[in-house]
């Protein structure tokens, strides 16, 4: 029995036995702390379509990378070719090794270091298509290789202004991965040449080399390139999983897990977020939509350091604070970690109170009801836009014109919906706020529950248990309105630009309907980041760090944007949002119920 052996594949060996035994204790460790009901989603998804779905993904997204081909295509191309490229080399390089050498037992390092251990080359021309492949496979990783060279040199030129900043596992494991391929290049290169035959890459270098050096200096070099192949492989494996590469082994159990139903939880840390955490590469996607360092210059906070911190217990307070949880770094997240519930489960991790101590602090709220009206549609204000008369007129006009009958929840005064408290970690205290507001909707009977504030939309869908109510914007309430003839308003010549609100459309997918809305009053132009890539306020309650002198800084990167458009007025859908861009911009704010109260017949 041949097993293919010779003193420089011990590295590899080594590096193969630390990385695996790293890996699997990892695996084990998370799967057998996951809670009940995650095993039992697992159990019950994994033999249906799930899987199937889950393995597509993986193919579209871990092996070609299509969410980064979309930010951009050398970026796509540089991630894809070392991915993909490298796995076709194990695949077609297993096959090759296996119908050549034809030995009763292949080692799994045999196809790894094929052409050192591969018989003396027949040109056939079975041989020689094989080699060609091979060779071409190498060549497409290789241009990946370089391009990541590249990019490190000058990342804009991938479309990513930002790079990441690396711990000192990531250096060395990037530095070995720079090196694993043109290592390979050069040992298949000089093997070739000493023993002949090669396709038209390692071919003809080899041949380059030893018209160059002279066959018998070859000779003597060659078996160190091997060794050289084999120690950098054994270095990248040896550091992969304390680095940004064990995203590599974690990236596609989390897409398994997560087309199983596994979801990470607001309120406490579960095993699952480690498979989110250590999927994150660090690619460094994430820094460039966020406002923090582009507007403020905070670089520091960004979610690939978040979960790099958390990842290896370093995480503070102040970098899990500092955060608009705006939404616009998970949108482009190419892995789709759910970011923001990561942050609110640290940011719980660090507060101290308990359910006792919310009962007790907010005692004096049991059964407070100040609300007015009897009809079955509710209307809770929230407390921004009680602070925002405008918009309470506006909608008072709206509800007039279309002779709705309203049960108003907080009209003269009530409490806040909870989700501020929840931003800032405090689940305990936010649940007793939907516990009392629950209990007020479910006393008056109301059957529809419309809000001016996107922040109380967000909770309201996510976080109450409101069985047969129906939730809506004000938004999609008046668009609703104008569609079914309830309401009549004018169409006028002005321009108006539209701002998507991060919770109402990242953080709740309202987009359509106000656009709607305008489009029935006036003429939309659109702002250059707009739906999913628009941009914050910067006034985001989710922010617990964050200084007024920033937030208008980023508040003025919208009044820029609003300036260039050359509308009319700009239009939002948040009372938050109301308040913050009329600080910077030149021009009229308002929102959307504003200019529809003004427009009805």
């Amino acid at each position: 029995m041949n097993f293919y052996y010779d003193h420089f594949i011990i590295p590899f060996i080594i590096g193969v036995a630390i990385l695996f035994s790293i890996v699997l204790y990892k695996y084990v460790r998370w799967i057998t702390r996951l809670p009940k009901r995650d095993k039992l989603l697992i159990r019950k998804n994994i033999f249906t379509r799930k899987t199937l779905s889950a393995i597509q993904e993986v193919i579209l997204e871990s092996l070609l990378h299509r969410k980064i081909f979309r930010v951009n295509p050398l970026l796509g191309y540089m991630h894809m070719s070392l991915a993909f490229g490298w796995f076709l080399l194990i695949i077609v390089g297993s096959f090759e090794a296996a119908v050549h050498l034809k030995g009763e037992f292949l080692p799994p390092h045999a196809h790894v270091f094929y052409k050192f251990f591969a018989p003396k080359i027949i040109h056939t021309e079975s041989g020689t298509t094989w080699e060609f492949i091979m060779d071409f496979l190498l060549l497409f990783v290789l241009i990946g290789v370089a391009l990541a060279w590249g990019k490190r040199a000058y990342s804009r030129a991938m479309g990513i202004k930002k790079s990441t900043k690396h711990t000192r596992a990531d250096r060395i494991a990037l530095s070995a991965l720079w090196l694993i391929f043109p290592a390979r290049l050069l040992a298949e290169s000089f093997t070739s040449g000493v023993r002949g035959g090669s396709s038209f890459l390692t071919g003809s270098i080899g041949n380059f080399m030893v018209d160059l050096l002279g066959w018998n200096t070859m000779v003597a070099i060659a078996p160190y390139t091997w060794w050289l192949y084999s120690t950098v492989l054994a270095i990248f494996f040896i550091f992969m999983p304390f680095s940004r590469y064990m995203h590599i082994f974690t990236e596609i159990p989390l897409i398994f897990l997560r087309k199983y139903g596994l979801k990470s939880s607001d309120n406490k840390q579960k095993s699952f977020d480690h498979f989110q955490i250590e999927a994150c590469s660090r690619c460094g996607i994430c820094i460039d939509p966020c406002q923090l360092q582009s507007a403020a210059g905070i670089d520091n906070v960004q979610s690939t350091y978040f979960l790099r911190d958390r990842r290896y217990n370093k995480l503070t307070e102040s970098v899990t604070n500092n955060c608009l949880m705006c939404g616009r770094c998970q949108v482009k997240c190419p892995v789709g970690i759910d970011l923001n519930t990561l942050r609110l489960n640290s940011r719980h991790s660090f507060v101290s109170t308990s359910k006792a101590d919310a009962d007790n602090r907010y005692s004096y709220l049991n059964g407070v009801d100040l609300s007015t009206g009897s009809g079955r549609v509710g209307y809770f204000a929230g407390c921004m836009t009680s602070l925002s008369p405008k918009i309470l007129n506006a909608m008072d006009k709206i509800f007039a014109a279309a002779k709705e009958d309203i049960w108003y929840a907080d009209k003269n005064g009530g409490i806040c919906c909870g989700r501020p408290l929840k931003l800032s970690g405090e689940i305990e205290a936010a649940q007793k706020m939907i516990d009392l507001n629950t209990a007020l909707f479910e006393k008056h009977k109301i059957t529809t529950l419309v809000t001016s504030c996107p922040i109380c939309l967000k909770v309201f869908k996510e976080d109450y248990r409101l069985n047969g109510v129906e939730i809506l914007h004000h938004s999609e309430y008046i668009s609703r309105l104008i569609k079914e003839g309830r309401i009549e308003v004018s169409k006028s010549d002005l321009s108006y630009t539209y701002h998507d609100p991060c919770e109402l459309g990242r953080g709740s997918g309202v987009y359509e309907q106000p656009r709607d809305v305008i489009s029935a009053i006036g003429n939309l132009v659109e702002m250059e980041h707009n739906r999913e890539s628009a941009l914050c306020c910067g006034s985001s309650l989710a922010n617990l760090e964050i200084r007024d002198d920033q937030q208008l800084k980023i508040a003025s990167q919208l009044g820029e944007e609003f300036k260039q458009c050359n509308a009319d007025s700009m239009i939002t859908s948040c009372p938050l949002c109301k308040k913050s861009i009329s600080r910077v911009a030149n021009g009229k704010v308002e929102d959307i119920c504003e200019i529809v109260a003004n427009s009805l017949k």
